[in-house]
């Protein structure tokens, strides 16, 4: 088989494939797994992460210590969740070093690009509220709150991120849920 062919095969190998053969030293293998989960990477790492400064440099970072721990994955064929997880680890540790308020006015909004003037200025008008109401909360809060809505964790991948109980992550998002609602009740 000549390079090319072993190249195509590697772009079409699944997960568990590349990982086992990364995990054995295979650096082809793992260029391939960063090719196809880099955006989705960079694109959960911009969720989190307040700005759109540090995406690359989080994204990097991941992928350099996804490649070190690569003997260490229980389970090769759930590469991809493994990957955002340790994203999310790289996210939020950068938040920390950097500020202690998370920004989410980095979202997308979900209007489409054909809606009129007005109802895209009360989109953007919702969101630029609901980011002042995160950025009320206490940072513990805050990173419940984005780790559940945005990256739709459960509440024990949370308590495991962040280093808390389940309980606490339960009591951190009621209490920042009600603290949105409240000062979201204009935009219901």
């Amino acid at each position: 088989m000549n390079d090319d062919q072993d190249r195509s095969a590697l772009e079409h190998a699944d997960d568990r494939i590349l990982a086992g053969r990364a995990a054995d030293g295979d650096a082809a293998a793992f260029a391939v797994l960063v090719r196809r989960y880099a955006p989705m990477m960079r694109a959960y790492a911009r969720r989190i992460l307040p700005g759109t400064a540090e995406l690359d440099d989080v994204v990097q970072e991941a992928c350099i210590a996804a490649w070190e721990q690569l003997d260490t994955i229980e389970h090769p064929d759930r590469v991809k969740s493994w990957l955002m997880r340790i994203t999310s680890r790289k996210a939020i540790d950068r938040i920390r070093s950097i500020r202690p308020c998370s920004d989410i006015e980095t979202l997308e909004i979900s209007v489409s690009a054909s809606s009129d003037p007005p109802r895209r200025a009360e989109a953007n008008a919702g969101l630029a509220a609901l980011a002042e109401a995160l950025n009320q909360l206490p940072e513990s809060q805050r990173q419940c709150w984005v780790l559940r809505e945005i990256g739709e964790y459960s509440y024990d991948e949370i308590a495991e991120e962040l280093g808390l109980s389940t309980a606490t992550v339960r009591g951190q998002l009621a209490r920042a849920r009600k603290h949105i609602i409240v000062r979201m009740e204009e935009w219901r």
